[in-house]
């Protein structure tokens, strides 16, 4: 099946839809990065207060503040395949669904991120009281990171779409 190419700037090709691409970029790595920084001070104050109470527990401790960090790492990856597949012309449709594949990504890593900055903030002071329950934090934990990952998945499978979709020049 061929791609249809439109050969002119059309309501189908206007000049403002890489505007739609950009945005999906910026709201990748915006959204999962403050996503990542709320997760790392939250779990971090955690940590520290955990440590005052249990310093030979500060390395086992550290687990929620490195998930938070790999939070970016998701926002990051997309807005790079994104910034590759911007183009002048672009069709609104690829421009739409790079749009929603930025903020598929980034609304996901933000409540991930949330996620875990609560519940390793919870987490560690709980850990500092009673070592037992290190698992159930680290299983609680996953199943916050995995939120960010589900977006991610999205976001890959949207930003793959866009390029299939109808092209725009000849102009």
């Amino acid at each position: 099946m061929s791609r249809l190419v439109i050969s002119e700037i059309s309501e189908l090709c206007p000049i403002y839809a890489p505007f739609f691409g950009s945005m999906g970029c910026v709201a990748a790595i915006v959204f999962t990065c403050i996503g990542a920084a709320y997760g790392t001070s939250k779990a971090g104050v955690g940590v520290a207060a955990a440590a005052v109470i249990r310093p030979d527990l500060l390395i086992i401790c550290l687990m929620p503040v490195i998930m938070a960090g790999i939070v970016g790492v998701y926002g990051l990856v997309v807005s790079v395949i994104l910034v590759n597949s911007l183009d002048s012309p672009m069709s609104l449709y690829a421009g739409f669904l790079q749009l929603g594949a930025g903020l598929s990504v980034g609304l996901g890593g933000l409540a991930a991120g949330f996620a875990i900055g609560i519940v390793g903030d919870a987490g560690v002071r709980g850990v500092a009281q009673q070592p037992k329950i290190y698992v159930g934090m680290v299983l609680i934990m996953i199943f916050a990171e995995v939120l960010g990952l589900y977006g991610m998945i999205v976001g890959l499978m949207l930003a793959t779409k866009s390029l299939t979709g109808p092209a725009c020049g000849g102009v």
